[in-house]
């Protein structure tokens, strides 16, 4: 559907922007007045509940040195999530999210957090692979693991765009993307490219607003306190998922922004928990 004649199509709108203005679009940790305090209380918390949890730390799901997995294991057969971190597929890592297993941790599922390679020693095609690796090495090693139930693929900010590129793969059962960025030709135009030296093949293949829909059931989320861009893609990916008669629930957080929206994951009774039961439970809309 074109945009109506009195209002700008998001490319016109993009296009007359400073490039002060495209760096603020997609500049989380600025839109958020207290963002290093989210990010400091959020590294405490992570360390903590690894640090306690050290049973299953540090599995290799390959031979690169970031290729490694947590897993904090639930009840025999429960469900399993599978959280990718975020970062801008150039920082972060699986460590400084691990209490936000414990929500759905306290329904008994099992809670898989990879990490993966960075740019820019990695390409983002690259990484996308290795989200496929860890997932063929659970779906190989997941009778030894406990990794027997079905898996719900979930991921944050960059790692939503992640989820949904592996969405297909055959372990996945259903998808939870929070606050994603899914068309990535912007993001060429800002000072996230430095490291990421995106080309006209990655966000033609990468991007996926450009991608054929994936039949599973994905769960799209997003804060109504986010940076519009990510407002607007997880809108767009939902509206194409409905377009394309594929099974989609929309969940906007009032009031959450990029940060605070991963509460509702920790909680057992957060919405983000509660979507995740739901996708395994048959109750989604």
């Amino acid at each position: 559907m074109s945009a109506p004649a009195t209002q700008k199509a998001p490319q016109e709108v993009w296009d007359t922007l400073s490039q002060t203005e495209r760096d603020a679009a997609y500049n989380n940790n600025a839109a958020v007045a207290d963002s290093a305090d989210w990010v400091a209380a959020r590294d405490v918390a992570a360390a903590a509940y690894r640090a306690a949890r050290p049973e299953g730390l540090d599995i290799a799901y390959g031979s690169g040195g970031r290729q490694k997995l947590d897993l904090f294991s639930g009840a025999a057969g429960a469900p399993t999530l599978v959280f990718l971190h975020g970062g801008y597929w150039q920082r972060n890592s699986r460590e400084v999210f691990a209490h936000y297993a414990q929500g759905l941790a306290a329904h008994g599922w099992s809670v898989v957090l990879p990490s993966y390679s960075l740019a820019p020693e990695a390409r983002l095609a690259d990484i996308v692979a290795e989200i496929g690796a860890a997932l063929d090495f659970l779906a190989r090693e997941g009778g030894r693991l406990g990794v027997t139930g079905p898996v719900v693929l979930s991921g944050w900010s960059a790692g939503a765009q992640l989820a949904v590129m592996q969405l297909g793969h055959p372990l996945v059962t259903a998808g939870l993307a929070i606050s994603g960025v899914y068309e990535l030709a912007p993001i060429r135009d800002t000072f996230l490219n430095g490291a990421l030296q995106l080309s006209d093949e990655e966000i033609a293949t990468l991007s996926p607003l450009r991608l054929p829909v994936c039949g599973k059931h994905l769960a799209i989320s997003y804060g109504t306190a986010e940076v519009p861009a990510l407002v607007h893609d997880s809108e767009a990916l939902a509206a194409r998922r409905v377009a394309a008669g594929a099974p989609v629930s929309v969940l906007p957080i009032a009031g959450a922004n990029h940060f605070s929206i991963l509460e509702e994951l920790r909680d057992p009774e957060g919405r983000l928990t509660r979507a995740a039961l739901d996708l395994v439970s048959g109750r989604t809309a």
